[in-house]
């Protein structure tokens, strides 16, 4: 089964959003291009092969979600110069706004040998609380606004937010996905109906290259993150708006950008 990594955004430290979405919420997951550059280095000595970004036998994967113009102005390079690809998810109605790729980039992207996939597109969360007809049009017009740009299919999304259900497997399988990362730390693939549902460890700002390779090495260190998003999980729903209010504080303060 493969071991995946969820990465966002690489930025220039206390530039955090010139890249992808801002605020303190989604800074928690941005890099710096040293802390980056550093992690790959760590991947590929911990990893026994490059990455993968096909459904055969895949071993790693690197995953990237949002679409911030880093994609395009720093990450794809740093992939490229080791001869790895990965799969980047686009937000669809974020294309060619400020700090998210363009259709240029997009169409650069895929003819470099990177996969495009959907984030959906306008990112709502928490995703599993989206009604169904929402879910299925956000699937399907970031999806066709994709194929317009690449003309070819588009397959792969990834759930914003990671927040998962049963259901939003399979309202992705019937919009036409046949592959679904969500956020959960496990190396399982599960399938709903025609689409494949695969989890991932997320990477956080922070995190040093060591822990980020320990991630493919060691299966303590996956258990470890997988122990913790199930005690997140808990607090979310015995917490409420409470543990949501708190978030953001705590979040604030760790991660707002120094003025």
């Amino acid at each position: 089964m493969p071991i995946t990594l969820l990465y966002h955004d690489v930025v220039r430290a206390g530039r955090e959003d010139s890249s992808g979405f801002v605020g303190a919420g989604a800074a928690r997951y941005k890099l710096t291009l040293s802390e980056f550059q550093s992690h790959l280095a760590h991947l590929d000595q911990a990893a026994s092969s490059a990455p993968t970004v096909t459904a055969a036998d895949p071993t790693w994967q690197l995953t990237f979600d949002d679409g911030g113009v880093s994609a395009a102005t720093c990450i794809a390079d740093a992939l490229d110069s080791r001869n790895w690809k990965g799969w980047f998810f686009i937000t669809t109605d974020r294309i060619g706004t400020p700090g998210f790729v363009s259709r240029t980039q997009i169409l650069d992207l895929h003819q470099r040998g990177h996969v495009i996939g959907t984030h959906t597109c306008s990112h709502p969360h928490p995703f599993s609380r989206v009604p169904f007809e929402q879910q299925s049009a956000e699937w399907r017009d970031s999806r066709r606004a994709l194929e317009d740009i690449l003309g070819t299919a588009v397959t792969a999304g990834s759930v914003p937010g990671g927040a998962y259900s049963d259901a939003v497997g399979r309202i992705a399988a019937e919009a036409g996905l046949r592959t679904l990362f969500n956020s959960e730390p496990t190396t399982t693939i599960h399938r709903a109906d025609q689409c494949d549902i695969q989890g991932r460890y997320t990477i956080y700002r922070g995190m040093t290259a060591l822990q980020a390779a320990a991630l493919l090495e060691s299966p303590w260190s996956r258990r470890r993150q997988s122990f913790l998003w199930s005690a997140k999980k808990l607090a979310k729903s015995a917490g409420g708006a409470t543990y949501l209010r708190l978030r953001e504080t705590l979040l604030r303060r760790a991660y707002a950008p120094v003025s």
